[in-house]
């Protein structure tokens, strides 16, 4: 490293921690979800492989869950594979699924974090679904932040999977097709969703410049805040994130008013 980089780094940690002083802990988002956005372009422009920037995007998760503990937030959702990802090409999707089933059994080893997985199990290969089940089990209990991995998961799946289990539990209790039509309300539909009796995301950061949710928790982010940065995830800094909630803070929530 250079002295330029040298000097750069040192002013933005001094930046950060100016941002970090600054910031109201009483503003905080309770719920954060993320779109870890980036990992292939970042790769692409160092020079490297896609399962490279997956490796580095994954390196990146246990240090940003230690800058939402240090601000006092509750719920992270991280969304590590949509449905739409089983659709890459096997040499890249083989891999990824590694890198993944690795990152949750780091989240379940390290002792912090209470680790609940969202997305259909159906679709991901048995030694995950074990992984998953496992470490979900064996962190349960920890007093720490929900992390909340979004794997084999796509918006419009969970509401419709919301819908199914709905029915079945009015067929389970003998509810009349009637009966329930007279029921049914946003609370209940809520209530079948992967984040059950969670809080919805108060804040969605999004990484690598693209604008838009692509189907991530539809039904919950209805009353979000968005942040859109720039930068690809594997080069996401904690001033990146000081500033998402600073720029969180400075808004008027409205929910939907």
């Amino acid at each position: 490293m250079n002295l330029r980089d040298t000097l750069r780094g040192l002013l933005v940690r001094l930046y950060a921690h100016r941002v970090e002083g600054h910031l109201d802990h009483a503003q905080v988002p309770q719920h954060i979800g993320v779109i870890m956005d980036g990992n292939r372009r970042w790769a692409r422009a160092s020079g490297s492989t896609a399962v490279h920037g997956h490796r580095a995007g994954a390196e990146k998760i246990g240090e940003f869950l230690g800058w939402c503990t240090e601000t006092d937030v509750e719920v992270v959702t991280l969304w590590l594979l949509s449905t739409d990802n089983f659709d890459r090409p096997k040499d890249e999707l083989v891999p990824l699924l590694g890198i993944i089933e690795d990152v949750v059994r780091s989240l379940g080893a390290d002792g912090r974090w209470r680790v609940h997985h969202v997305g259909t199990m159906d679709l991901l290969p048995a030694g995950m679904q074990h992984t998953l089940k496992e470490v979900q089990e064996a962190t349960s209990d920890i007093d720490g932040i929900t992390v909340n991995v979004a794997i084999g998961y796509g918006g419009r799946q969970e509401i419709a999977h919301a819908v199914r289990s709905m029915l079945l539990d009015a067929h389970d209790r003998g509810t009349t097709m009637e009966e329930l039509a007279e029921a049914v309300d946003v609370e209940m539909i809520g209530g079948h969703l992967y984040t059950g009796a969670q809080p919805d995301p108060d804040l969605v950061i999004r990484t690598s410049g693209e604008q838009r949710l692509s189907g991530f928790m539809l039904w919950q982010t209805a009353h979000s805040e968005y942040y859109f940065c720039d930068v690809f995830w594997p080069a996401f800094r904690k001033v990146d994130f000081l500033r998402a909630l600073r720029d969180y803070a400075a808004r008027h929530r409205r929910f939907g008013g």
